[in-house]
């Protein structure tokens, strides 16, 4: 099982500022062992955001994308306790959440 998304967010003006951090190793396939092993490829395919369960954002990611990537995004006409979800799905079929109630 995956570490949570570590969220964070600040609302102004009826925009909230979200920031990620999600824990995963995102290996790209091509790396090597001291051995010569290859490393297998495992990294994020797809990170759905959404707002009080209405999808906001969808990113489909490839292995390009650096170790625990931090992710920010803003989400418009938002309010205090509104909620925030972040999710991903990697290519072994694990997956990664995380939930923000604004404040």
């Amino acid at each position: 099982m995956a570490a949570d998304i570590k969220l964070r967010g600040k609302i102004k003006d009826g925009v909230a500022e979200i920031k990620s951090l999600m824990p995963h190793p995102m290996e790209t396939g091509t790396r090597r062992e001291e051995s010569g092993d290859v490393v297998p490829a495992h990294y994020i395919e797809e990170v759905v955001c959404q707002h009080n369960g209405e999808n906001v954002l969808r990113a489909e990611w490839g292995p390009s994308i650096s170790k625990n990537p931090y992710f920010a995004f803003s989400v418009r006409n938002v309010s205090p306790g509104d909620i925030i979800s972040v999710r991903w799905t990697d290519n072994l079929g694990e997956s990664g959440s995380g939930e923000l109630v604004l404040k």
